[in-house]
């Protein structure tokens, strides 16, 4: 376990980055996530596609990721992944609006959890157009232990029988489309595209699709069970989705202007969950 007065340097730490919404950008998202979005001027999630970090080789770490302590801090512990977080929606992107990713360390804290230690890194990111916040993300970030050789997998637990959706996708994620959305938001992560290092330096089963492209989907999932954009929407990842096997993302009614969402492995498990609240 790692100490946290250690890395409280970190805490405020500031990035910002702006990019103007082209219509090359607008395509590509579309044509990766065709089928899978709702049409509309902006594809709701574009915003993970925008301001990404970027550096040149020599700055990325084993994993294709911008090495620690450039970003986010070098926490002693080698696996990172993008755990889950909370959007708060004020309004929609534009065609051609120049847009300013805020990004502020916010939060550092150690865990101990069942697989071992772990370090969790909270981003605050603003999405901003012309002064004003389009987007309010809090992004939770977790790190981990490599696996060891041989080490046990838990078997997965099959997704509990909640009844018929109030409304459902059905897809397979293919290597094709994790490449494709990789490239789109400038992803270097080789557990999305390199299968021997996902298996064997990792130890997943395969290729992981993104947790926010599952997000992605339950979002745009609920915008279209409300008939408008979410107020807020918060997700967690559960465990990970393995590509290339039949999923299932569904929207079931929650309390008073609520959904709840899962996306889940058909005869598997669930991999993320989501609350969508409409005011």
């Amino acid at each position: 376990m790692f100490s946290e007065a250690a890395y409280q340097d970190w805490i405020g730490r500031r990035t910002e980055r702006s990019e103007t919404l082209t219509s090359r950008l607008i395509a590509e998202f579309a044509a990766t996530l065709s089928g899978l979005i709702d049409e509309r001027p902006v594809p709701l999630g574009l915003f993970w596609a925008l301001a990404p970090d970027i550096f040149p080789p020599e700055h990325l770490g084993r994993d294709g990721h911008p090495k620690t302590g450039i970003v986010v801090p070098a926490l002693p512990l080698p696996r990172r992944m993008w755990a889950g977080g909370e959007l708060h929606f004020h309004g929609e992107l534009k065609p051609g609006d120049t847009v300013t990713r805020i990004g502020t360390v916010e939060k550092i804290a150690a865990k101990q959890g069942a697989s071992g230690p772990l370090g969790f890194v909270t981003l605050r990111n603003q999405y901003e157009v012309q002064g004003a916040t389009v987007v309010d993300e809090r992004q939770d970030i977790v790190y981990r232990e490599d696996t060891q050789p041989g080490q046990p997998k838990a078997a997965p637990t099959p997704a509990p029988d909640l009844g018929a959706p109030r409304a459902s996708l059905a897809l397979t994620p293919t290597s094709t489309l994790l490449f494709r959305y990789s490239a789109v938001t400038f992803n270097g992560h080789r557990i999305h595209y390199d299968r021997p290092y996902a298996i064997e330096v990792e130890g997943y089963d395969g290729l992981v699709v993104h947790g926010p492209m599952q997000a992605i989907l339950m979002m745009n999932l609920a915008t279209r069970v409300f008939g408008k954009l979410p107020s807020r929407f918060a997700y967690r990842g559960v465990a990970p989705l393995i590509a290339e096997q039949p999923v299932r993302v569904e929207a079931y009614d929650g309390a008073a202007g609520t959904l709840d969402l899962r996306v889940r492995v058909e005869g598997g498990p669930v991999t993320m969950t989501a609350q969508a609240f409409l005011g």
